[in-house]
């Protein structure tokens, strides 16, 4: 379920956008969506987390309104400190899937970064 969300039109954007790019290698191609991937279920993650962690007010939403209609989240399917160390995991793992492309990456590790340790 949770990478027919918002990842999913995260990971869109980031292929949709490369194709606008110089061509890349079926290497390059397949890093870019393992990272495209990690860094859209870390949204998800991080989601979750904020949901039960922020107050209503910060998140511009209903804060645990999650966990008020028992929808399954990483939180309650892992706990908040396990979900917090695989979106760091997931962090980790996005960045790594960069390597290859040096300083050209510098915006979509920002992006990255943005994502895992945002508050709003």
């Amino acid at each position: 379920m949770h990478a027919l969300k918002t990842g999913a039109l995260i990971r869109a954007a980031i292929l949709l956008g490369a194709r606008c790019g110089a061509p890349m290698s079926p290497e390059q191609h397949s890093a870019l969506d393992r990272f495209a991937k990690r860094v859209g279920l870390l949204f998800q993650v991080v989601d979750d987390i904020l949901d039960c962690t922020a107050n209503t007010a910060t998140l511009g939403k209903t804060a645990g309104k999650d966990e008020a209609a028992a929808k399954p989240t990483y939180v309650s399917l892992l706990g908040l400190p396990e979900a917090k160390e695989y979106a760091q995991n997931l962090h980790r793992d996005a960045l790594a899937s960069l390597s290859s492309f040096g300083a050209s990456a510098r915006r979509l590790t920002e992006l990255a970064n943005f994502i895992c340790h945002r508050h709003f």
